[in-house]
């Protein structure tokens, strides 16, 4: 069982929402939103959505019972379309702007129950 939540064209560089998806890579997903919660960085607001969405999905969509089980088996972010803007610059000149975009994709699987 998969679930999976993607969040696309999203205004924020996609180096540095990588930094944060490393964060939670291959946790599980308690851990994982703890550490999301105390990174500030804007990319972590973002991210911490996502991954609750990618929670709400195996719910809703697989029926998982106790979100504690999951943990992320895959988080990327892929580069977006780029915004193209100009600064003026002196004698005449403008130097380019570029605003950057990401699409965020994280995707959940469930732990086998420990046997006893």
């Amino acid at each position: 069982m998969e679930a999976r939540a993607v969040a696309k064209f999203v205004r924020v560089p996609p180096r540095k929402a990588r930094w944060v998806i490393d964060l939670i890579r291959g946790r599980p997903v308690p851990a994982a939103l703890a550490a999301v919660r105390f990174t500030s960085k804007q990319a972590a607001r973002i991210i911490e959505k996502v991954l609750k969405s990618a929670v709400a999905n195996a719910q809703h969509n697989h029926g998982v019972r106790d979100p504690d089980r999951l943990y992320v088996k895959t988080a990327f972010v892929d580069q977006g379309p780029v915004l193209k803007r100009f600064r003026p610059r002196a004698m005449g000149r403008a130097s380019p702007i570029h605003k950057r975009m990401s699409h965020i994709t994280i995707v959940l699987e469930e732990r086998p129950a420990p046997e006893q």
